[in-house]
C-alpha cells in the first residue's frame, strides 16, 4: 500500500493507522467502483465517534491510496 501525500496528511490529522486502511480495503462494509477508483467504507469499533472510515484508492502495481478520512455521517448501503 502506498499512500499519496494527501492521504498521509489525513492519516496524521485524524490518527488513522495503516492497519485501519488495510482492514477497510480487505474487509469493506461498502464498496463502489468507478473506473480505476475504488471507494470503501469500514466501521471501526470505538473509533471516529461510530462513523465509518472512507478510503479511496486505485489498484495499480500496488494499491495507491488517494485519500482517507472518517465520514461525518452514516453511509448509504
Amino acid at each position: 500500500m502506498k499512500p499519496s501525500r494527501h492521504a498521509r496528511n489525513n492519516m496524521r490529522l485524524y490518527g488513522i493507522s495503516e492497519k485501519e486502511i488495510t482492514d477497510a480495503i480487505e474487509f469493506p462494509d461498502f464498496i463502489e467502483r468507478k473506473g480505476m477508483k475504488v471507494t470503501v467504507h469500514k466501521k471501526i469499533p470505538n473509533r471516529f465517534s461510530g462513523y465509518p472510515l472512507k478510503v479511496v484508492y486505485e489498484e495499480r502495481d500496488e494499491i495507491f491510496v488517494i485519500t482517507t478520512y472518517p465520514l461525518k455521517k452514516a453511509y448509504r448501503r
